[in-house]
């Protein structure tokens, strides 16, 4: 099965924000834990301005936000095409900081969330949100962050 893979796009600054490495790692880390190794995807990290306007025309909703994932359709593709993953550099450190949390561990944790919305995975009825947190909670941990919900 061939392997997956992440590229990875800066539309903001760096500083602070995680190598491309650790993204790979994130994404490979939730892709494996699903059982699957093959597809590409994009984790593109914007600035607010950015995460506003893609929040604005895909969701309707005029800020800017954490994570977007756009799942990909790659029917007639050779390599299956995932999807594009944003993150939203100002509000991810914003609520890494509110919520006392290291900021790798919350974009580790907005990767994780973006590539499982990829996958299918949603959390718009309760059941459906539980069982999304699961698995981001078995997919942190196996990367060494703690439960991002705090649940235990």
């Amino acid at each position: 099965m061939a392997r997956a893979r992440t590229i990875v796009q800066y539309a903001t600054p760096r500083r602070g924000v995680p190598h491309p490495r650790s993204i790979r790692r994130w994404t490979q880390a939730a892709l494996c834990a699903e059982r699957r190794r093959d597809g590409d995807l994009t984790v593109r990290f914007v600035g607010a301005r950015e995460g506003r306007a893609l929040n604005r025309r895909w969701r309707g909703r005029d800020y800017a936000t954490n994570v977007l994932s756009f799942p990909g359709d790659s029917a007639d593709d050779a390599v299956a095409w995932l999807g594009d993953i944003v993150l939203c550099v100002p509000v991810i450190l914003a609520e890494a900081r509110d919520q006392h949390k290291p900021a790798a561990a919350h974009y580790a944790h907005m990767v994780v969330h973006g590539v499982l919305h990829l996958l299918g995975y949603d959390h718009l009825r309760t059941a459906e949100a539980a069982l999304m947190e699961r698995r981001e909670i078995s997919i942190l941990r196996s990367l060494g962050y703690p439960d991002p919900y705090g649940t235990g």
